[in-house]
């Protein structure tokens, strides 16, 4: 088990930033489909950039490489490829197969939003074009390009352990209870609509719940030992995702990042 005095010196300096996130102004803000496309088409490129930091922990923390060879934890390595799974061939409400960035595009396609920005910008990925590029060929909003530049600085420049926090406690630890949140406005403010997000968020609620939550604080843990640099240095990781995170809603909320 992790060290109960490190996660909990974790989980006691995120604790203020969670609260701001669960309880924002943003969710309240979704009253009509026009805000609910609108906060789409921004979340978006979250959505796409939540799989390229868990891509990047599997690189370094499972071995992706031919001739392969046993690399690191076991349990790590299991933590990863389940989630991996999940995120990247989950069963979609009809029972076909497909990750959860593509689900999310059908549920704004289902929503009428524009998806064309985001099929653009995957083109452009596709092409070799660099992502802070490609972002700004398809003119997504200042915010989201914000947003997933702090994510690719976390994971082009940090260590394991803080890749690791930052995915944990930024994403896992997180994303249950803040789309527990928009799961109670949606049902709310558009009952018997939008099933395809109903479905995409109730899919994370499941997956990344205790389960994949508590495996993260193990990932944490197994990460940074007995070395007390590595969890300072992981506290501030986990600090500056949610940090980041309240900047994309707080950017959508004041003007739609206009």
């Amino acid at each position: 088990m992790p060290s109960v005095s490190s996660s909990q010196t974790i989980a006691s300096a995120i604790e203020p930033l969670r609260q701001k996130l669960l309880n924002h102004g943003l969710y309240g803000r979704l009253q009509s489909p026009t805000d609910l496309v609108r906060f789409m088409e921004h979340h978006v490129y979250a959505v796409w950039d939540f799989m390229s930091l868990l891509k990047e922990l599997q690189r370094r923390l499972t071995c992706v490489e031919v001739p392969w060879v046993p690399r690191g934890n076991a349990a790590v390595r299991g933590l990863i490829n389940e989630i991996v799974l999940g995120e990247e061939s989950d069963r979609a409400s009809d029972g076909s197969v497909c990750s959860h960035f593509e689900l999310y595009l059908a549920a704004m396609r289902e929503a009428g939003a524009d998806i064309k920005p985001a099929e653009r910008f995957i083109d452009q990925l596709r092409k070799g074009v660099p992502v802070p590029t490609a972002l700004t060929t398809v003119s997504a909003p200042d915010c989201a390009r914000r947003f997933v530049a702090a994510t690719f600085e976390i994971l082009t420049t940090g260590k394991d352990h803080e890749v690791a926090a930052a995915f944990t406690y930024g994403r896992e630890d997180l994303i249950p209870s803040m789309f527990g949140q928009l799961v109670t406005n949606l049902a709310q403010q558009f009952p018997g609509r939008v099933g395809l997000l109903r479905y995409y968020l109730d899919r994370h609620i499941q997956l990344d719940g205790d389960h994949h939550a508590k495996l993260g604080e193990q990932m944490v843990a197994d990460l940074c030992g007995q070395d007390e640099q590595r969890w300072q240095e992981a506290r501030k990781a986990a600090i500056f995702a949610l940090e980041q995170r309240l900047l994309l809603w707080d950017g959508i909320a004041a003007g739609w990042c206009n």
